[in-house]
Parts: C-alpha cells; structure tokens; sequence
C-alpha cells in the first residue's frame, strides 16, 4: 500500500545526515539499513533504506488491505481504526517528546467512531464526529489548568484532522455505492506511483533541490518522475477500472503529485520540529507507520473531491 520511499528524493535519500558515519567505515554494514543502487554513469547510490525488505513490507500491508475491502468493503474500517490506534501512538510519543499532552482518551475514542461514521453515515456523519472529538478534547484539556493549554490544545486539533478524519476520506471513498473498492484502489496505486515514480527518478537523475530547507533530498527531476509516472497510473487507473475517460484520470494523477509533494513536506516539517527521525517502527524497512502514509493522507481528501466531482 506504499512505496519504499517518500517520494522525489534526490541522490541520498536518507532523511537525515549522520555525521559520525565517515568516521565508521562499516556503519552501513552493520546497520544494515542502507541498499545501493547505481546512476546511469555507473556511481552508486545508498537509498538510505533496506529497499527489499521495504518492498516486501509495503507488499503486504497492501495485500492486507485487498483482502479486507472484497468482498466486504464495510470491513475495511477495521484497517483505518488500526492506522488510527497505531498513528496515534506513535504522534503521541513524539509531541510528549516536546512536552506537549495530547488527549488521548478523546482522539481514541472519537477517532475509531468517526470511522464506521464516515462509512455508513458519509460525509455529513465524519464531519459531526469530528466535531464532537473536537469538543470532548476541548473538555477534556480543562482539567490541566492554563499552564501549557494552548499548545496542547492546538496539538489535539491538529491531530485529530491528521488522523482519524483524514483516514475518515478513505472512508468516504470506498463507501461509494457503484464502484467504492475501486476508487480506493485508483487512489492508493496513484499516490503509490508518485511514490516509486519519484524515487528512482530522483536517485537516477536528481541534480536540482526543490525545498532544501525543508527536505534537501527532494529534487525537481524526481518531482518530474512524480508527475509523469501519477499521470500515466491514474489515466490507467480510471479507464479501466472505473470506466471514466482518460483524462479525468490524467486530472486526478496531477493533482494527486501535488498534495502527495507537499505531504511529504509537512511529514518532513513536523518530524523535523519535533526532533525524530522516524516516528515508530512498525513496517521493517520504513519506519513507523506514520512515515508511510504522510501523502495518502493528505492526497485523501483531493482524489475524494476529484473522483466526486469528474466521474
């Protein structure tokens, strides 16, 4: 259901640079963390993962994801209530990292509701269930006093849209009554294929950064393997498995690079801020879970308006 990598990276793209790995000339090999790949001119590249055990990974957590939507799509919320148990836990502990106290009771009570909500009730169902977990948070943060309030505060809002609504949108998609499994899947492989299309592109022919403040392994020709490989897998996506022209395909691939791009950005940006490298280790060979789907969640919501408003 994911890629090995986060998109279009440049020619290390290792989120972080450590800079005691020159002085150990066999740190790669005994992390066992790094897979070498080589440039068109024969110099190699280190992908910064373990890219077999990273593919095997994404391989079945997406063949687990297939056997819950056919022939029973209704039990796919029980994969998004685990990606929000799961991705709770591991924002949890990086925000208790900086002192911050999401409340925890409300966003895991309220986020495993607003999924079956979202499912069988639809849009209007998600958004009133996130309204109420917003309130109960509210309620709940009283009892800490002033001291801190703000921040926790905005913390448990911004978790609250990050987790459970956002994976609430998947929700929406495969609740579709024509063709629900479906959408999900064109979805999934489009922002999937902004993923892979990026990856090799940017580690093959990366030269130019495209946010080095922010993420100084994204380059611009990766970006440009994005956009070519989602518009290629969406117009596929979408002639053939939702019977809607090529070009509505086209649209949600374009569109799909965009905010899977800037997924990737604010996952950096936040990561970053709070001062983690990954934010679990729960997939071998990716990191935490969160680290995985930062641009499914964020392209959610943009293929839902795209696939609702074109076909």
């Amino acid at each position: 259901m994911t890629s090995p990598s986060t998109g279009s990276e440049g020619s290390d793209p290792s989120h972080e640079h450590r800079p005691d790995a020159e002085s150990r000339p066999d740190s790669d090999k005994a992390e066992g963390q790094r897979f070498v790949l080589h440039k068109p001119g024969g110099d190699p590249v280190k992908t910064g993962r373990n890219l077999p055990v990273a593919i095997i990974s994404g391989c079945v957590l997406g063949a687990l994801v297939l056997l819950t939507i056919f022939p029973w799509p209704q039990l796919f919320t029980i994969i998004t209530v685990a990606g929000v148990l799961i991705g709770l836990r591991e924002v949890n502990r990086a925000f208790v990292g900086k002192g911050v106290k999401p409340a925890l009771v409300p966003l895991a009570v309220g986020g495993v509701l607003m999924q079956p909500a979202a499912h069988f009730g639809g849009a209007e169902w998600l958004v009133g269930a996130t309204a109420l977990t917003a309130v109960a948070c509210l309620v709940w943060r009283l009892r800490g006093g002033q001291d801190g309030f703000v921040a926790d505060v905005s913390a448990n809002l911004f978790i609250l849209v990050y987790l459970p609504f956002l994976f609430g949108i998947w929700q929406l998609l495969i609740a579709h009554p024509e063709d629900g499994q479906f959408r999900l899947i064109a979805f999934i492989v489009v922002t999937i294929s902004s993923d892979i299309g990026g990856y090799f592109a940017g580690i093959l022919l990366g030269r130019h950064k495209m946010a080095p403040v922010i993420s100084p392994n994204k380059t611009w020709e990766g970006f440009g393997g994005s956009v070519v490989a989602c518009a290629v897998a969406g117009a596929l996506c979408v002639a053939l498995m939702l019977d809607g022209p090529w070009w509505v395909g086209a649209v949600l691939g374009l569109a799909v690079v965009l905010a899977a791009t800037v997924g990737d950005l604010i996952e950096s940006l936040f990561k970053r801020d709070l001062g983690v490298k990954d934010m679990g280790s729960f997939m071998p060979g990716h990191g935490g879970l969160m680290d995985r789907l930062d641009s499914l969640l964020i392209a959610s919501p943009v293929a839902w308006v795209v696939l609702s408003l074109l076909l």
